[in-house]
């Protein structure tokens, strides 16, 4: 017996060791601050997650349903002494204020490891570096202005091609239209309202007064014919939405394409992460389009986790652990195939990606035509006021000229 207990000895003593190590906590744990709540941004999120316990850490899910509302709860838990240990932004401007409070920490030494230099977009770089500090993980590159496409209200209305232009999309509309259905799905939101307004200015306006308007703030462009006809086609539009469009949610305005009921949608590609989730192929079920011809600007938006100022080693870890996880080749392939955005490397093989978004980043590789949105331009001052300007005309039978001079004005600020 003696000599028996001595063979099992090392046997038993597996079992307890292992349960514990299985039952350890994982190194680092990181409570994240986001907004992605609809069904293909969920599956998104569950990508990082995955991806961040792989590496050893242990993600704790915060959802806050809007980006507003996620934002003010991590600038609340910042400023009450609780921090989360990384919050979601847009690459915007949306998060200078907090870095130049001391609210974040900078996270150049994982930059420099990771080399972000070498297959960061320019543009991206511009958005996340401040004051030659890196203060945010970029996460993916989103166009907010593609045209979606449902294939089946196509098909019912009798229109055998997609539009390549904007006068074809208005005889698109007109006979979705007639055949009874919802021509264009939107949700009467400002947010959802100055996409469409951004779109119009893209594809009728052109690089050139995009960027005079949005960045320059130029007036006289603003006072122009050129703009002028961008805000009549804007309003145009408004004709051939639908009497539920009020206050819907831009995730329910896709689910009319998905079923078949609508036929067009101004929305960034986020939107492709509802189609996927729906089982939906992009080319097959529904179509996109990044701009009527080569000539019309691929506007970059996108988001990004910044790190809440913090002592703790262990939150320090965590955080970043989680910047190296996010821009790692693999999570950026699994994150943005659900999402419906493209990655932020340069140097990753994207042969598996799906038509639109090879066609986003064959786009984005084309010098003349990437240009910021209008977030990376403005303040968000100025945004929230010229929002309020093109809500207002969208809704109400405003003067065109008075819109030009309100505009204007909206800038100046």
């Amino acid at each position: 017996m003696p000599a028996l207990l001595a063979l099992l000895a090392p046997l038993l003593l597996v079992g307890p060791v292992a349960a514990q190590n299985a039952a350890a906590p994982p190194r680092v744990r990181a409570e994240v601050v986001h907004w992605w709540t609809s069904g293909g941004e969920s599956g998104a999120v569950q990508a990082l997650a995955e991806a961040y316990r792989a590496a050893g850490g242990a993600w704790v899910d915060m959802a806050v349903t809007l980006g507003e509302q996620a934002r003010a709860v991590a600038i609340n838990r910042i400023v009450g002494g609780n921090p989360p240990t990384a919050a979601q932004f847009n690459t915007s401007r949306q998060f200078l204020d907090i870095v130049e409070q001391g609210m974040l920490n900078p996270i150049d030494d994982v930059a420099a490891r990771d080399g972000w230099d070498r297959f960061l977009p320019e543009i991206v770089l511009d958005a996340v570096r401040v004051n030659g500090h890196y203060y945010a993980v970029p996460v993916n590159i989103h166009m907010p202005t593609w045209i979606w496409i449902s294939k089946a209200a196509f098909r019912k209305a009798g229109i055998a091609a997609e539009p390549r232009s904007m006068d074809e999309l208005f005889a698109a509309l007109d006979r979705l239209q007639a055949a009874g259905l919802v021509p264009l799905a939107h949700g009467g939101q400002a947010w959802q309202d100055s996409i469409v307004f951004t779109a119009v200015l893209a594809n009728v306006g052109g690089r050139e007064l995009y960027l005079k308007v949005l960045r320059d703030r130029d007036a006289e462009a603003i006072r122009s014919d050129a703009f002028r006809q961008v805000l009549l086609t804007f309003k145009r539009l408004q004709g051939y939405v639908d009497a539920g469009s009020p206050g819907r949610n831009w995730n329910d305005a896709t689910a009319l394409l998905i079923n078949g009921k609508a036929g067009v949608q101004f929305m960034g590609d986020w939107a492709k992460g509802e189609f996927t989730a729906a089982g939906q192929v992009a080319g097959r079920d529904f179509g996109c389009i990044a701009g009527f011809g080569a000539a019309t600007p691929y506007i970059i938006q996108g988001d990004v986790f910044v790190f809440p100022k913090t002592r703790d080693a262990d939150a320090l870890k965590a955080q970043k652990l989680l910047a190296g996880v996010i821009t790692a080749p693999a999570t950026q392939l699994a994150f943005n195939a659900r999402k419906g955005s493209i990655p932020i490397r340069t140097d990753i093989d994207v042969s598996k990606l799906d038509v639109c978004a090879r066609q986003g980043i064959a786009a984005l590789k084309d010098r003349q035509r990437p240009v910021g949105n209008g977030e990376m331009y403005l303040t968000p001052e100025q945004n929230g006021a010229l929002a309020e300007v093109l809500t207002a005309y969208w809704n109400r039978n405003i003067a065109v000229e008075k819109v030009q001079r309100d505009i204007v004005a909206s800038l100046r600020r």
